[in-house]
């Protein structure tokens, strides 16, 4: 194929996967109430996480925009559509790539394509069950004066909710990334043991990037993808250490 045949692959792979997010994302449109009920549960005192720890969560959520109810449903449609269309997508990036890849290379790679749904996933409900309590709790709890009082908007938490959820669904792809580049040979366990220092400081920067800065929440954040650091060590094979 030419550059602009690969380049109109693209162009088709990208529309595919745009019209998909846009298709299930009328679904967030349709069951909006169901949808804002799991969204809305973490703001809430019989959230799972609550109860098993005994953490009080006192959370009244208000909208000071006219139009920003509205807006908010937008996001969170679109980020169900997101979530719900990964494994396509992920399926539509493989069947970019395929073609440039050796038979051998095919079945290697290809198996790394089929766990990141799972890591995805897995990152979610991380950000969802354990994350994003942790980061309200903390919040709602930290005062500079009893004077001042708590009051969040639905869009600031909306905000901290789909960071979250979305962006440490993404961040737990690493494995996968490493899984890839260790089977085309790019990366080896070698190097990975080597960088361990580097990699904490690494995701230290990132869980405070993604959390709201605070030592409480990015360590809760960073413990995790740390140990996703490692779970990467034991998944390059062992016949590239030589």
């Amino acid at each position: 194929m030419s550059f602009w045949d690969h380049l109109e692959e693209l162009r088709w792979t990208l529309l595919r996967s745009v019209a998909a997010v846009c298709i299930l994302s009328v679904l967030g449109f349709i069951f909006k109430e169901p949808l804002f009920k799991v969204i809305l549960w973490p703001a809430q005192q019989d959230f799972v996480i609550y109860r098993l720890l005994g953490w009080n969560m006192d959370m009244d959520l208000i909208n000071v925009d006219i139009s920003a109810q509205f807006f908010i449903h937008l996001r969170a449609a679109v980020a169900v559509g997101l979530i719900l269309a990964f494994p396509y997508i992920i399926w539509e990036i493989w069947r970019f790539v395929a073609p440039a890849l050796y038979p051998n290379e095919k079945k290697a790679v290809g198996a790394a394509f089929l766990m990141s749904s799972g890591f995805f996933y897995l990152g979610v409900l991380v950000g969802y069950f354990f994350v994003l309590p942790v980061c309200l709790q903390f919040f709602m709890n930290y005062s500079v004066s009893p004077e001042i009082s708590n009051t969040i908007t639905v869009g600031s938490y909306m905000s901290m909710f789909l960071s979250m959820s979305l962006l440490i669904g993404l961040v737990f792809e690493f494995p996968t990334v490493i899984a890839v580049l260790s089977r085309l040979g790019v990366v080896t366990r070698k190097v990975l043991r080597k960088g361990r220092k580097y990699a904490f400081v690494i995701v230290l920067a990132l869980s405070a990037l993604i959390t709201p800065s605070d030592p409480f929440s990015m360590l809760v954040l960073a413990a995790p993808l740390y140990l996703l650091y490692e779970l990467s060590i034991l998944l390059c094979r062992d016949g590239i250490d030589k």
